[in-house]
């Protein structure tokens, strides 16, 4: 009986569904998450009668065929790159993108990795580090005499020095833009990859057009919607119990017919 197979995929693909919603939840206080969608297409359809042809007097078409779906199936993941609430720290090295873009940083073996995530720290070197320790790039080296950090709205960072009496300016954060951001890699820790999906990176600076600001002393929160993703949660639920019906009744009904042949 097909409705046992179309109903299998249909809890299939809610089980998918709600383990998507669940990691959005998870990450609800995570810096700069974006939430994501589970998305779905129908599976092939079995011909019962086409359409169009002939009818038995070979002088009309039939007007309506008899296509019968197979079910469904995940066809994506899609992360919803919208912008996250900012929430102010008062920590001169959190930085949050108001806007489009990403950071740059040099991952393991010197790969380019992508964050929107801002929460940086020091090296003991002084270079400016994200909280797994990836140098940012350019890089930003702060001189152990700083008093203070400033960071402008373009991505400038200066440094008030002991020794100095005009703030110095050390570098720039530089921002990327990509033609497909749903496209990148998610690597965990709030990092990302490139990927023939997303287009290479188009470099640029923070408030150009085109780009997002800096703001320091702010980080992007998770864009997550605990009232949508709960109202999501329950109604991912009823379609897994109504395709567990199904189920319950394509056996019923094959049960009938056996006994009924004994």
């Amino acid at each position: 009986m097909r409705a046992l197979a179309i109903a299998s995929t249909g809890m299939s693909a809610q089980q998918t569904n709600v383990e998507v919603i669940a990691n959005n939840i998870a990450n609800i206080n995570t810096t700069a998450f974006k939430r994501a969608r589970a998305e779905f297409s129908d599976l092939m359809y079995q011909t019962e009668r086409a359409s169009g042809v002939p009818n038995a007097g070979g002088q009309d078409v039939v007007p309506e065929g008899a296509e019968l779906g197979l079910g469904t199936k995940t066809v994506g993941i899609r992360n919803l790159h919208l912008q996250g609430p900012l929430a102010q720290t008062g920590n001169p090295l959190d930085v949050a993108i108001n806007g489009k873009g990403w950071f740059q940083v040099s991952g393991p073996n010197g790969e380019a990795l992508f964050t929107r995530a801002g929460s940086f720290n020091k090296s003991a070197e002084g270079e400016i580090v994200t909280g797994d320790g990836y140098v940012v790039d350019p890089a930003i080296q702060v001189p152990n005499d700083t008093l203070e950090i400033i960071v402008n709205q373009s991505g400038e960072v200066y440094a008030r020095l002991a020794s100095a009496t005009e703030p110095q300016l050390l570098g720039q954060f530089a921002l990327v833009n990509f033609a497909n951001d749903s496209g990148l890699q998610p690597l965990g820790n709030n990092l990302y990859r490139e990927s023939v999906a997303s287009g290479q990176p188009i470099a640029g600076v923070a408030s150009d057009p085109g780009f997002g600001s800096i703001e320091q002393g702010y980080l992007e929160g998770s864009n997550v919607d605990p009232v949508k993703e709960i109202t999501e949660l329950i109604t991912a639920q009823r379609a897994y119990e109504m395709n567990s019906k199904v189920i319950k009744a394509a056996d019923d009904m094959a049960s009938a017919v056996t006994n009924g042949i004994r």
